[in-house]
């Protein structure tokens, strides 16, 4: 076996040392500061946004909403009383029953993660938590994977569409993401999205901003494996793909008042001490369980390691990784025992704006990228419509309910799982 190396001052190779991977990485890093940036300026600046980074300086631990901390009901008034926090009453803030958020004072030397390590020793762990930024990115390599590229000559949906033009029928998906591109719904390039409706995402063609389109690419992926399926796009994640865990979770709680069977996420976040999303354990006990048969369907994120990325690593969700063309496992996506099925997730092709992007992220900053209705995008983002569409597809043909739909496939994935891979559901004939 040989080993990479990189020459040193001498010239000699220093053992251990790989070129390529040592500049994989730095690009990588780049990237994801570049992402990063862009988000915190979509949110607002940095008094709305800030990051949590590893020791290293290389990743992120997590993103939060400065000022504010969240806690249950129960345990609100303790909190308060330590930290001298302000309970907000405004209705936007408490709109989800059982969790509340709360102002905190900071200044330049005490953050909240200073504030919440006081509250961890004198209160006990998790009685209080950041107020997370949830995005459709996943910070590591934030999801998509890779900026929209151009599909090539001639495209077609990949994949394509199932031959059972009937799958889906009286499934409703919802689809909970930047919102809608409704010409893509009339487009003769994508003519299996006509009848989705939705929030209508605004995007200027001249310059289509980064994650633009994102909901419409996902709606369109469902679609391939339920072209029947009744789809909406709720367009919650507007601001660089990005909300506040707090505001998302009253946004789920809007989505059931539709009744969907299936919701598709593809967005979530890594938490301060990999503790559970507090708001989404919330809206799990008083709303989600509640719902008697429907399915939340998340995105395990692109990190490219195990440490878990919520709401997809609840055991309630169904979390799906992503694997490439040839069955691998794709080197961006999380994966562990939380991670219960991986999909195609590299190099699919769907619905994207007619327009002009610019690429914003390293080495391809400033390129210039034409799309006419059709892009080829990776990520767990696309992984999971996939998912929630052979979810519907099963409902349909069956005449099941969407919990005991992917509870037969998740049987399925594991018989047809890889070793070194895990599970894995592929796309429709």
């Amino acid at each position: 076996m040989t080993t990479s190396s990189s020459d040193g001052p001498d010239g000699a190779p220093v053992p251990g040392k790989d070129p390529q991977g040592e500049e994989r990485d730095r690009l990588q890093e780049a990237v994801l500061r570049e992402q990063v940036a862009y988000l915190i300026k979509a949110m607002g600046g940095p008094e709305y946004a800030a990051a949590v980074w590893s020791e290293d300086g290389r990743r992120i631990e997590y993103l939060y909403r400065p000022d504010y901390v969240l806690a249950r009901d129960e345990h609100w008034r303790d909190v308060a009383d330590l930290l001298g926090a302000e309970r907000l009453d405004d209705e936007r803030s408490q709109r989800q029953r059982g969790l509340t958020v709360l102002r905190v004072t900071t200044d330049d030397t005490t953050t909240v993660p200073d504030i919440l390590a006081r509250v961890d020793r004198e209160l006990g762990v998790g009685k209080a938590t950041p107020d997370h930024i949830m995005f459709v990115t996943g910070p590591g390599r934030l999801c998509p994977a890779v900026e929209p590229e151009e599909p090539g000559a001639d495209p077609a949906p990949y994949p394509g569409i199932t031959t059972d033009l009937g799958a889906g029928t009286e499934v409703f998906v919802s689809v909970v993401d930047t919102g809608w591109w409704p010409p893509c719904g009339t487009d003769p390039a994508t003519p299996w999205l006509a009848g989705v409706d939705g929030d209508p995402e605004t995007i200027d063609l001249d310059n289509i901003h980064p994650y633009a389109g994102h909901g419409t690419f996902i709606a369109g992926v469902v679609r391939t494996q339920a072209p029947a399926a009744r789809i909406r796009v709720e367009g919650f994640l507007p601001t660089g793909g990005a909300a506040y865990e707090s505001d998302m979770v009253v946004q789920l709680g809007e989505a059931l008042e539709h009744s969907p069977d299936i919701i598709s996420l593809s967005a979530g976040c890594p938490t301060r001490g990999e503790v559970p999303l507090l708001s989404f354990e919330v809206f799990w006990e008083q709303r989600l369980r509640h719902q008697k048969g429907t399915v939340l369907v998340a995105a395990a994120g692109n990190d490219g390691h195990r440490k878990p990325f919520w709401p997809a690593a609840f055991p309630w969700a169904v979390s799906v990784g992503a694997i490439d063309r040839d069955g691998e496992r794709a080197d961006y996506s999380n994966f562990g025992s939380w991670v219960d099925v991986y999909a195609l997730g590299t190099g699919l092709v769907n619905a994207y704006p007619t327009g002009t992007f610019y690429c914003h992220e390293p080495p391809h900053v400033g390129e210039k990228r034409e799309f006419t209705g059709i892009a080829r995008w990776s990520g767990t983002s696309f992984s999971t419509p996939l998912v929630s569409g052979l979810i519907a597809a099963r409902m349909s043909q069956h005449g099941i309910s969407a919990r005991k739909a992917a509870d037969q496939l998740l049987v399925e994935a594991a018989a047809a799982g890889r070793r070194g891979v895990g599970p894995i559901l592929y796309p429709a004939n």
